[in-house]
């Protein structure tokens, strides 16, 4: 199976500094959103420090690993890779008064061959489209999420919450942060979408799935959904990354990730 893939970064609006960051490593198979938080920029710091950490380390394990790896090796590769993120930029807060409380959301992807393994701290969100149905397959940690959970609020009455930013897990911001890991099957025609609550808080699913489904590309379904996330606000930075499996029959497109056993 190949997988196409294509991202874009905005700052909104409402915001003159981007905090969100985004990473990829194609010849491998892996895509990192991150959305930072902190004063004096340091959420900037963060999201970059997550991003770029993740990447490289991450990225040189699965090289090396190459197809060998079990699936529970490539999980616990994400769970070292992650937690030693955390402890970099929760040194770095404790050692430099500017970036004091910094931390930042993340969410990642490990495409392998049919399946991929997902990794989420925060509520930075990944989204599956399949047969035209758009659907979250990540849980925010969050304490809106908590609140629906419980019963106390309704998922409509959450969409005019005031508590929507608050997240309950966060990278970097203790000394330890657990990632919470899954894996799913992939099918050809899958689309996966990566974003920050830039993207989410503007636009709602049904949305989300339409302006997806009016264009082709991916190019195209990126600068629609910042386009759209900016119409409705934009109110935050906006990150997207949309990943594609095998491809749309009669579209030019580059192949990304031919995995072969």
């Amino acid at each position: 199976m190949t997988f196409e893939l294509h991202a874009a970064v905005d700052p909104g609006r409402a915001r003159s500094n981007n905090e969100d960051a985004i990473a990829t490593d194609e010849a491998v198979g892996l895509a990192v959103l991150a959305d930072g938080m902190g004063g004096y920029n340091a959420g900037e710091v963060a999201s970059n420090m997550a991003t770029s950490f993740i990447r490289n380390e991450l990225g040189r394990w699965l090289r090396e690993a190459s197809n060998q790896a079990s699936d529970a090796e490539v999980q616990r590769a994400m769970d070292i890779c992650v937690d030693n993120a955390n402890r970099a930029i929760f040194n770095a807060a404790n050692v430099n008064a500017h970036y004091a409380g910094m931390g930042t959301t993340l969410v990642l992807a490990v495409f392998r061959e049919n399946r991929v393994m997902l990794g989420h701290v925060g509520d930075s969100r990944c989204y599956r489209l399949r047969a035209g149905r758009l659907q979250q397959i990540t849980r925010d940690h969050s304490l809106l999420q908590e609140q629906i959970d419980a019963g106390l609020i309704t998922a409509e009455q959450a969409a005019f919450s005031a508590n929507k930013n608050l997240v309950t897990r966060a990278v970097g911001v203790e000394d330890t942060v657990l990632l919470e890991t899954h894996q799913h099957d992939v099918m050809p025609g899958d689309l996966y979408l990566m974003c920050s609550d830039g993207l989410s808080d503007m636009l709602d699913d049904g949305t989300i799935a339409a302006v997806i489904a009016d264009h082709q590309t991916l190019e195209t379904a990126c600068q629609a959904l910042v386009a759209a996330a900016n119409d409705a606000g934009g109110k935050d930075n906006i990150s997207v990354i949309l990943v594609r499996a095998g491809g749309i029959p009669g579209v030019s497109s580059r192949a990304w990730w031919p995995f072969r056993r």
